[in-house]
């Protein structure tokens, strides 16, 4: 079968540090096309909009959509009017609003959509997932922090309303999902706002699953000291970590090997699953956590935060 010829839309740090090589050395997809208002990639035919691009490459098949959260619907009309599939890089959207009419006008224009949550195509997750899904859970505990000016240097739209920490936050939640068996409450949230800052900078949720084990989550985008992306699981029959993101696995304290494909990789393969089935993937429960963190969320002001 040959490659699926793939546009990428929105040309910003993700799209070049993930998605142009991680497309590069996939097998099912070939970059034929960018599109954006102002960059583009050397050696790639570049457009400013997605009818420009398919006036002059008619033969492009679908859109890896990299653009800010914000406005993405009207982007996503435009690529189904043109008969694209979709792909869409976390968050799906500015508000859960918007992602569930993208969900929406894909399914009714009969194209297929990946709604992606890249940290659910790390190594470790399918293997505690199938760990996990034999013992019984007693105890959870999330700690995400990372330092945004490491990550997100300059980065303005990160600060927009619904986004800040939620950003690095909406990964957690998407392995978190993905690994415990039980849908999730939430019960509580703390949300810390810079006072110069339309976004929080920090938050701690409490949720418990439906038969009621608690699941205690840290978020903080002000980490100076070591990144930690980590999540501990006490069960009847162990102690499950995930480390780094849930690249890396142990229990009881012993690593297990869980391989190390790379998360952009793995969801890429699962795009062309998606294209060659003809079927979506439109989970939208890490963003539906985030939507309840701000209608349940206390707001407290804090210092003001410089770059």
């Amino acid at each position: 079968m040959s490659a699926t010829r793939i546009a990428l839309v929105g040309i910003g740090k993700i799209a070049r540090d993930q998605h142009v090589p991680h497309i590069a050395a996939s097998p099912h997809f070939e970059l034929a096309a960018t599109v954006s208002r102002s960059n583009g990639i050397d050696g790639v035919p570049g457009f400013t909009s997605i009818a420009e691009m398919m006036a002059a490459v008619p033969d492009v098949q679908a859109v890896s959509i990299c653009t800010p959260p914000r406005g993405r619907l009207a982007i996503v009309e435009e690529a189904v009017a043109h008969g694209l599939d979709v792909m869409l890089e976390k968050p799906p959207a500015a508000t859960f609003s918007e992602a569930q009419a993208i969900v929406r006008t894909v399914a009714e224009a009969g194209r297929v959509l990946h709604v992606t949550w890249h940290s659910r195509e790390a190594a470790a997750v399918e293997p505690a997932r199938q760990w996990l899904a034999t013992r019984t859970i007693e105890r959870v505990e999330v700690n995400w922090k990372e330092d945004v000016r490491v990550w997100h240097p300059g980065q303005e739209w990160i600060w927009e309303p619904g986004i800040g920490v939620f950003d690095p936050g909406i990964n957690a939640l998407s392995v978190l999902t993905q690994i415990l068996p039980r849908p999730l409450l939430l019960g509580a949230a703390q949300l810390r706002f810079p006072s110069n800052r339309a976004a929080p900078i920090a938050a701690d949720l409490t949720f418990a699953d439906t038969q009621g084990v608690p699941v205690s989550v840290a978020f903080d985008f002000d980490q100076r000291g070591p990144q930690r992306w980590d999540i501990d699981v006490e069960t009847d029959a162990g102690h499950l970590t995930l480390g780094m993101g849930a690249s890396q696995m142990a229990i009881d304290g012993a690593p297990v090997d869980v391989g190390d494909e790379a998360e952009y990789a793995r969801l890429y393969r699962r795009f062309a699953e998606c294209l060659a089935t003809r079927t979506s993937d439109t989970d939208l429960t890490p963003f539906a956590h985030v939507a309840d963190a701000y209608l349940l969320g206390r707001r407290a002001v804090v210092g003001a935060f410089e770059e």
